[in-house]
């Protein structure tokens, strides 16, 4: 009897945001677009609708939430590798994109759905609103180490506006994904090294950087 009560409790305790996310994926994997009307998607969940908006108010909301918990879900991957802390930060964002397309393989199918097929790498889309503000905090602490370790050269205005270039690639990356037919996906583990190697190395001190330099010291030595 005391059992038959506890499991009554435990059902009665399931998170009502991760049901009614799980919910619309279900929705428009079986159905191929999003419900009609929030009326129709709670009818078919059998909830109430005041529950719905308890937790969210639009299906954008939803597919918000559903973004942040990928991106949260690769973070967590990441940062419980054993040897994360020893990675440089190159290496940090390799294992950051091979690790969150590891995590878009499971969910691809709603993906597809999601993610337009003429995404532009230029614009944000709503859905990812969320995945971008934790991406780029994410991605400020690294960048700030790779400062510290001078694996990225601090360089007036530019070095500013780095974080905004890796949120490019990172747009980048998923359209190329989205797109990708090879087999096991190889053509997008190439293009995640080919692209981070690129960022670092245009991050990095280079050529430019010596001759600015050089002209530095003969200005001030003339």
């Amino acid at each position: 009897m005391e059992q038959a009560t506890a499991t009554k409790k435990s059902k009665s305790k399931v998170d009502p945001a991760k049901k009614i996310k799980a919910g619309y994926i279900n929705y428009v994997l079986e159905h191929g677009s999003k419900p009609a009307s929030i009326f129709k998607f709670v009818k078919e969940l059998k909830i109430k609708e005041s529950s719905f908006y308890d937790e969210f108010n639009s299906f954008e909301n939803i597919e918000r939430a559903i973004w942040e918990d990928l991106f949260n879900e690769t973070a967590a991957t990441i940062k419980a590798e054993s040897v994360y802390d020893e990675y440089s930060s190159r290496e940090k964002l390799l294992a950051f994109f091979y690790t969150w397309i590891e995590v878009l393989k499971t969910n691809r199918s709603f993906i597809l759905q999601s993610v337009p097929q003429k995404m532009k790498p230029e614009f944000t889309p709503y859905f990812l609103s969320g995945v971008k503000d934790g991406f780029k905090s994410w991605i400020a602490e690294v960048l700030l180490e790779a400062k510290e370790t001078e694996e990225v050269t601090v360089r007036p205005i530019i070095s500013d506006r780095y974080d905004d270039a890796i949120w490019l690639q990172f747009l980048f990356i998923l359209g190329f994904w989205v797109k990708d037919d090879s087999k096991g996906f190889e053509k997008t583990d190439a293009a995640i090294e080919k692209s981070v190697n690129l960022a670092f190395d245009l991050m990095g001190r280079g050529p430019l950087d010596a001759m600015v330099d050089f002209g530095k010291f003969l200005f001030q030595n003339r």
